[in-house]
C-alpha cells in the first residue's frame, strides 16, 4: 500500500522541505518504506534523504535536517501504510466469536498486528510473525512488546488457540528478552484448561526468561457471553477456583521478589470479585502496567478519588448539586456506591443514586460497564426515579459516531429513559466533578 501523504503539519520539517499533500513516500535514506514502522524508524535520524513520487508520476529527492527523533510532521492516508493483519487463531475463548449477529461490522474485526502493539498497546499472539518481522522488531527495538501468551506450554497453547504455530512461536519470547526487549504478558485463564498447575508452569517459565525482561503479567478470567452455540464448552470460574488463581499468583509474586525481579504479576480485578476477597490497595499494582486488562482499575480509581476529595479540604461546598443517577455494570457498582458515600459524607448536598445494570444482551457473566448496551440501559432505567440527569460511563459509547455497542446514541437513550443523559470519563477527577454537579 503506497504511503500517500494526506496532511503536513505547518512549520514542521516536512513543511519546510516542501513535501506536498499527495506525494508518495518511497524511501528514507535509501530504505524502502513498507509501513509505519519503517517510516518511524528510518525517519528518526537528524539528516534525512526523502525519495518521493509526485501525483504526476515524477520522482524527486528532498534533503533535510531536524532534531533526532523529532517528528517529520507527515500524515498518511492510511495509518499503518499497509493492510491491517488479521488474527489467524481460533481461540476457544475468543470474545469476538461470542458476539451475536447484527452489531457494527468493526466489532467483528480480529486484529493481530505487531505494529498496533507498538503504536497503541494492542496485544499480539506472535502467530502472525515471520522470521523477517521478528528480526525487524529486534533491530528496531520495539519495546515493550505486549503478548497474549495464555500458556507457556506449547502443546496446550496449540489446543487453546487452534493454530499449529501457536506453540513454536513461544521461542520468540526468550529471543526478544535476550535482545533486551521488555515484555507485557496477558494470560486469559479458562478453568480446567490453563489454570492450576498449568498457570504455575507458565509463571515459572516466564520468570526464567533471560534478563528479567518480563515487565508485567496479567491473569484475566475468560469472558463468557450467552452466545456460545457451537463453540468449545467453557464455564466461568467458581469462587474457590478464583481464590486459587490469586493464591498461585501470590506465590510467584513472592518468588519474583526473592529473585530480585522487577515484575508486576497480578490477577485482574474480576478475580478478586469472583473470589469475594478484598480488593488490594494501589501499592499492590506497582506502576499499573496493565490497566487496559482490568488490572488495578478499582484500586487506582478509589485511591485517586479519595486523594482528590481530601485535597478539597477547606473549599466551599458545591452550590446545590443535582439529584442524579450513575449507571454502571454489576462489577463496579459496589465501588461507586462507596465513593458516592464518601463524597456525600463530606458534602451532604450530594444526592447520587448508583444503578447497576444487568447485562441481558451478553449474559449474566459479563459485568463490566464498557460492555453495557443501550437497550439494557433503557429497559432497566425506564420508569425509575432518576433525578435531574443520568451519568453514563464514557466507555459505554464507542468513538465510531458515539454509539453504544447496539448502535444507540446518547440522545436516544435520554429520550427512552425520560431524563437527560451525559457521559463521564473513566477517571477519578471526572467522577468527582460530576458528583459535585459539573456537566
Amino acid at each position: 500500500m503506497p504511503a500517500v501523504v494526506s496532511g503536513i503539519e505547518p512549520g514542521s520539517p516536512a513543511a519546510r522541505a516542501r513535501v506536498r499533500v499527495g506525494d508518495v513516500l518511497l524511501s528514507v535514506n535509501g530504505h524502502a518504506v513498507a509501513d509505519v514502522l519503517d517510516y518511524r524508524f528510518y525517519a528518526a535520524e537528524k539528516k534525512l534523504r526523502l525519495r518521493l513520487r509526485r501525483p504526476n508520476g515524477k520522482e524527486r529527492t528532498l534533503r533535510l535536517r531536524k532534531e533526532q527523533y523529532a517528528d517529520l510532521g507527515l500524515q498518511f492516508t492510511d495509518g499503518l501504510m499497509d493492510d491491517q493483519r488479521q488474527c489467524r487463531n481460533r481461540c476457544v475463548f475468543c470474545f469476538i466469536d461470542q458476539l451475536p449477529p447484527g452489531l457494527r461490522p468493526s466489532l467483528y474485526v480480529k486484529d493481530d498486528d505487531a505494529r498496533l502493539s507498538f503504536l497503541f498497546g494492542n496485544y499480539i499472539t506472535l502467530t502472525n510473525l515471520d522470521a523477517r518481522e521478528a528480526e525487524r522488531i529486534i533491530q528496531m527495538r520495539l519495546s515493550p512488546i505486549n503478548v497474549s501468551v495464555h500458556t507457556m506450554d506449547p502443546a496446550l497453547r496449540v489446543r487453546m488457540m487452534k493454530n499449529p504455530r501457536a506453540g513454536e512461536v513461544l521461542a520468540l519470547l526468550p529471543r526478544f528478552a535476550a535482545a533486551g526487549l521488555e515484555l507485557n504478558i496477558q494470560l486469559v485463564l479458562c478453568p480446567g484448561w490453563n489454570d492450576g498447575a498449568a498457570l504455575a508452569d507458565s509463571l515459572e517459565r516466564l520468570l526464567a526468561l533471560p534478563g528479567g525482561r518480563v515487565r508485567s503479567v496479567a491473569a484475566v478470567p475468560v469472558g463468557l457471553t450467552k452466545h456460545r452455540a457451537g463453540l468449545e464448552p467453557l464455564r466461568p470460574f467458581t469462587k474457590t477456583e478464583a481464590g486459587a488463581v490469586i493464591d498461585c499468583i501470590a506465590q510467584y509474586r513472592a518468588k519474583a521478589e526473592a529473585l530480585g525481579l522487577c515484575v508486576e504479576i497480578c490477577p485482574s480485578d474480576e478475580f478478586f470479585l469472583l473470589a469475594e476477597r478484598a480488593m488490594p490497595g494501589a501499592a499492590y499494582y506497582g506502576a499499573f502496567a496493565q490497566l487496559e486488562n482490568g488490572v488495578g482499575l478499582w484500586a487506582l480509581l478509589k485511591s485517586t478519588f479519595l486523594e482528590l476529595l481530601e485535597a478539597r479540604a477547606g473549599q466551599d461546598a458545591p452550590m446545590d448539586p443535582p439529584r442524579q443517577s450513575i449507571v454502571t455494570g454489576k462489577a463496579a457498582a459496589p465501588l461507586l456506591r462507596e465513593l458516592v458515600a464518601a463524597c456525600a459524607a463530606k458534602y451532604p448536598g450530594v444526592q447520587t443514586a448508583v444503578f447497576a445494570v444487568e447485562n441481558d444482551f451478553f449474559g449474566e457473566h459479563i459485568t463490566v460497564a464498557g460492555l453495557l448496551t443501550g437497550r439494557d440501559i433503557c429497559a432497566q432505567l425506564r420508569g425509575r426515579a432518576l433525578g435531574e440527569r443520568v451519568l453514563l460511563p464514557r466507555a459505554c459509547l464507542r468513538s465510531e459516531g458515539d454509539l453504544t455497542l447496539d448502535g444507540m446514541t446518547l440522545a436516544e437513550i435520554s429520550e427512552a429513559v425520560g431524563t437527560p443523559c451525559y457521559t463521564v470519563q473513566n477517571n477519578a477527577a471526572a467522577l468527582l466533578e460530576a458528583l459535585l454537579g459539573a456537566a
